[in-house]
């Protein structure tokens, strides 16, 4: 009998939902090659055991969801690409392509995942990304292309900066400037400066016409 193939890729696993874990450890057991070797349920955590496992040389690819506890996955996502650049990272999310693809690819993902993915199309991700490839559905193709026609133009949600776009997301879901303050470690006064920008960006003049604006551009 020939031996069974020794996993050469090695993930991580970044999610805050057990069930959502076991799921895709159920989906890439498929694999023969792949093995999910760590898993973090909070950012920080994501972090320390990356660094634990020695970044690219120990991991061949990230699987990071963006609603992440501590830390969210966009700042993960940052963070990893400024102390492990070689390092392959796949981001997982409930939201369609059309709310974060761009961004997360602008951050320097290697690609975007429905979490209800076909469990072919996962693999699929993870095999490319891994190779140093970045993984592109067509929603997130067509998200791109839309991003670029938009270029130049203030009126498109790429225009807000990381920061702005995590405060916009928390003002749109009804949350007071001393609530987003709370929940993202900044000062009552900064969040409202970060408001006050989103509003000028966007062409708004309250959360009522900001929250209208989201609607219109797929961000709710």
């Amino acid at each position: 009998m020939s031996e069974p193939p020794v996993a050469s890729l090695r993930v991580l696993l970044g999610d805050d939902h057990r069930i959502v874990r076991e799921g895709l450890k159920q989906v890439l057991a498929d694999a023969p090659e792949v093995a999910v070797v760590a898993e973090a349920a909070t950012g920080p955590e994501v972090l320390h055991l990356v660094d634990m496992l020695g970044g690219a040389d120990g991991l061949s690819v990230v699987l990071l969801d963006i609603a992440l506890p501590g830390l969210d996955g966009l700042d993960v996502l940052q963070s990893l690409r400024r102390t492990h650049p070689r390092l392959p990272v796949l981001m997982l999310s409930t939201y369609p392509e059309k709310q974060y693809a761009v961004r997360c690819i602008k951050l320097g993902a290697n690609g975007y995942l429905n979490k209800s993915a076909d469990p072919d199309d996962m693999l699929a991700a993870v095999r490319k990304v891994a190779a140093g490839g970045v993984y592109v559905t067509p929603a997130t193709a067509e998200a791109l292309a839309a991003a670029v026609g938009q270029r130049g133009a203030q009126a498109g949600p790429e225009a807000l900066s990381h920061r702005e776009h995590q405060v916009f997301r928390l003002l749109t879901q009804g949350q007071t400037v001393t609530q987003i303050g709370a929940q993202l470690g900044l000062a009552a006064n900064t969040v409202s400066t970060y408001r006050a920008r989103i509003l000028e960006k966007t062409g708004t003049k309250n959360d009522v016409e900001l929250a209208l604006y989201a609607e219109r551009h797929g961000q709710r």
